[in-house]
């Protein structure tokens, strides 16, 4: 049940975009690489390959979480945009943990 509860937490493990994976999926492929390369079960002959697949799919959640985040700031600035007594073109908003001087009380979550 704890499984079923992470793979639903991560997103749709269904099809992406353009032929690559959703981020579930991406994630949980990464995590099965992982544990096969831990209990070393990868052949020598593959493990190139492994690694190599498991460095594509984390650039691909990066970039995934990217455009997620720009996508989710967009939204918040428009609400925040229509507020009463918001100044307009109040700069961009900052996502907690994304590394700049985020005002965490500005974000409606």
């Amino acid at each position: 049940m704890a499984e079923q509860a992470k793979r639903k937490a991560r997103g749709s493990a269904g099809a992406g975009t353009a032929g690559q994976p959703a981020f579930g999926a991406a994630v949980e492929e990464v995590e099965r690489i992982l544990v096969r390369l831990e209990a070393e079960q990868v052949d020598i002959d593959d493990l190139a390959r492994e690694v190599r697949r498991a460095v594509e799919l984390i650039g691909l959640c990066r970039s995934k979480l990217a455009a997620t985040e720009t996508e989710v700031r967009a939204y918040v600035d428009a609400l925040q945009a229509s507020e009463p007594g918001t100044p307009a073109g109040g700069g961009p908003t900052e996502v907690a943990g994304s590394g700049g001087d985020a005002d965490d009380s500005r974000l409606p979550f």
